[in-house]
């Protein structure tokens, strides 16, 4: 008997074990899960109980016209907006119940990206890492993967105010870096990019697209066909279509840029 029952319970430890790994793994995968989220402004619903779901190595391309809805979405599932209700979890955590640890897994580049003018680059980075507790050796080794990653180095003792708009969004990305967080979420990230320095971010976001979770908000069609593995479009708050770009063409036989205007004027009309 005793046998027997040590059998049973080494393989309920085994299957528990398998079990517990494949939660993991499906956690892991599924990085991002939004669950009807809605936001509203006085009378204006900006997001109007959207939901989907991010895995790690995909990059989504929100897609939308001004004011659909897409930067009140990021900021809703970086933890820098409330919902009204709904909610949404990121890398296994709550948006509304845990907020400290999304924000920790989190690399947020916002639409116009705070920074302190008066700041050099390189104090500006110091200080993101002593806000993310990055202290010593550590803060050493991030400032300097990020300052490579995002070719700043000519600009590292200039004064943020005194950067070109250019420069300007690759420290809002490098800040967004600097904690190697497993989920990235990028609002323009090449806004006013050169098209050299958009082809070496778009490089580096399907570099590191392997490891991580991206989403990003673009206007540019073709950066959506170059690096998005998948994309939203939305308007009005309300997501309209959610495929890969080349199913979205095969779906309409048209191009992005038709699909986009098909679907969203459809919807305005």
């Amino acid at each position: 008997m005793i046998g027997v029952t040590t059998c049973k319970q080494e393989c309920y430890n085994f299957r528990y074990f398998f079990e517990y790994q494949d939660r993991e793994i499906l956690a892991e995968k599924n990085m991002i899960s939004v669950m009807n989220l809605r936001r509203s402004f006085g009378p204006i619903v900006a997001v109007d109980g959207i939901s989907f779901d991010v895995n790690q190595g995909e990059v989504l391309g929100f897609l939308g016209p001004n004011g659909a809805g897409k930067s009140t979405a990021m900021k809703m599932i970086a933890c820098f907006l409330a919902p009204d209700s709904g909610t949404a979890t990121v890398c296994g955590h709550d948006i509304l119940r845990e907020p400290v640890q999304v924000r920790q897994s989190v690399g947020y580049l916002a639409e116009n990206a705070p920074a302190y003018g008066e700041m050099t680059v390189g104090s500006f980075l110091s200080f993101v890492c002593d806000a993310r507790n990055i202290s010593g050796k550590a803060r050493k080794e991030a400032i300097d993967r990020v300052v490579i990653l995002c070719s700043i180095q000519s600009v590292y003792h200039q004064t943020i105010e005194t950067l070109s708009k250019g420069y300007h969004r690759r420290v809002g990305l490098a800040q967004a870096l600097v904690h190697d967080p497993k989920v990235l979420i990028l609002d323009e990230p090449t806004d006013g990019l050169d098209p050299n320095q958009k082809h070496d971010v778009r490089q580096l976001i399907q570099k590191m697209a392997k490891d991580k979770c991206i989403i990003i908000s673009t206007h540019i069609l073709e950066e959506v066909e170059a690096i998005c593995t998948r994309s939203i479009i939305i308007a009005r708050g309300k997501i309209l279509a959610d495929a890969t770009p080349k199913a979205l063409k095969e779906k309409y036989q048209l191009s992005l840029d038709e699909v986009f205007r098909k679907i969203t004027q459809k919807k305005s009309a």
